[in-house]
């Protein structure tokens, strides 16, 4: 039987470079990336090693979009922000209408921001949460301030208290209008019932700023004490939050 003949493969210089575009070459340290992606480096690299009091309020507002927006550069999303509202705080705080119609940030970039305004939130409510209320009021009024005092809409809180007036819930029981907010009675006191709370503090907020009582907020504190008062639970306080200034019911005499 004939030997069918063997052909050795033949490789021109062409073909050699050919394959040499599939031979491993050792991997180079990796170049900075450019222009807006090497910004983001370096800025990472800052807050990881000299903290967060290191960036400036534009800074921090680009180190929470990174993530939400990975394709776009947010130094000029972050200044535009502080144009509209003022600060870093007011960014964060404000109404997600609001932050959406700043050009660049979109729903993504928004929920960044909530997201980091709950926290904040959440890790003053939690300085509170498991201490008497009423002998650390400062903090009280701090948390208090952040949750309301930049919202543009009024709206009615509740601090249920247990009997060793340690915070057992803060729940918002209604929003209305950008001057008035409905309140019943009979739904606050069946509220405490449910939570087996002892003791209560009001809260709402004036978005004008002054926290001036109306007629209506003595009127509703005066039939909110009196359906408690009737099952045991105590109205410690009203307050009613402003820009930057509060008022105290008991303080005021108004209790």
């Amino acid at each position: 039987m004939a030997r069918k003949p063997q052909f050795a493969p033949q490789f021109s210089e062409a073909s050699a470079g050919f394959a040499g575009l599939f031979t491993p070459t050792p991997m180079a340290e990796e170049a900075p990336p450019p222009g807006h992606l090497g910004h983001r480096a370096r800025m990472r690299a800052r807050l990881l090693n000299a903290g967060p009091d290191s960036l400036l309020d534009h800074e921090m507002l680009e180190m929470l979009l990174f993530q939400a927006l990975p394709r776009r550069d947010t130094k000029p999303i972050a200044r535009a922000l502080l144009t509209r509202f003022g600060s870093f705080a007011n960014a964060i705080a404000a109404p997600v209408r609001e932050l959406t119609e700043v050009e660049g940030m979109g729903e993504a970039g928004a929920a960044a921001l909530k997201t980091v305004h709950g926290a904040a939130l959440r890790l003053m409510r939690a300085e509170i949460r498991d201490q008497p209320v009423l002998n650390n009021w400062d903090r009280l009024i701090a948390y208090l301030n952040a949750a309301l005092a930049r919202d543009s809409i009024e709206q009615f809180r509740l601090l249920f208290l247990d009997s060793k007036n340690r915070l057992i819930a803060d729940e918002a029981q209604a929003r209305g209008t950008v001057n008035h907010t409905p309140v019943y009675p009979r739904e606050v006191v069946k509220r405490a019932l449910e939570l087996q709370a002892t003791a209560l503090i009001l809260v709402h907020n004036h978005p004008s700023g002054d926290p001036t009582p109306s007629r209506a907020d003595i009127e509703m504190t005066r039939e909110v004490k009196a359906a408690a008062s009737v099952l045991g639970i105590a109205l410690h306080d009203h307050l009613i939050v402003g820009n930057g200034r509060h008022l105290s019911f008991r303080r005021e005499g108004l209790l």
